[in-house]
């Protein structure tokens, strides 16, 4: 399959219902996802956004593999970490509550919450986005959200965390 193609297939739709489709598997498709967020295809960085935006409204995970899903065809891309990275963030006080509101790499914008929590793996931040995706944290935005952290002591350890959405997120902890 080649990349006009896809690309053609994708523009049909505005809105991805890629769990209503269930085309059949065509193979992989040489589109990679770095560890920075960066998308590429055939080696190459794909450097227009709005292409980037549509390929990731049609991207799922299934277990630990990614794919690209239109009505018609099913393809297997790669993906070194995350698909998407979160690059920046705002702080808001909405009636007396605090939300921090982020922004991917591909412009969404979502609330740290309970549906979109902040989960940290072996030492590196992630937030999980719809359809069970995820954003890593870039280190710029941790390093701010750690110099705003509030801090309380656990089992004789000071926790670092923050305040969402009526929800609490732990950074980390030192002893």
């Amino acid at each position: 399959m080649s990349l006009n193609h896809l690309i053609a297939e994708l523009e049909k739709h505005q809105h991805a219902p890629t769990e209503q489709w269930d085309p059949p598997y065509c193979g992989e498709i040489p589109i990679r996802i770095d560890g920075d967020g960066c998308w590429y295809y055939q080696g190459s960085e794909i450097k227009r956004q709005a292409l980037v935006k549509l390929f990731a409204s049609v991207l799922v995970k299934e277990d630990d593999d990614y794919f690209l899903i239109t009505p018609a065809e099913k393809v297997k891309i790669t993906v070194d970490d995350a698909p998407f990275m979160v690059v920046d963030w705002e702080q808001r006080t909405e009636d007396g509550e605090s939300l921090l509101l982020l922004t991917t790499n591909i412009g969404d914008t979502l609330v740290l919450s309970s549906e979109h929590p902040l989960q940290i793996k072996e030492g590196v931040p992630y937030v999980v986005m719809p359809r069970e995706l995820e954003a890593k944290v870039h280190r710029n935005v941790f390093y701010q959200w750690v110099s705003i952290a509030q801090t309380r002591e656990v089992d004789g350890a000071e926790e670092y965390f923050l305040s969402s959405a009526g929800e609490t997120f732990v950074l980390g902890s030192m002893k």
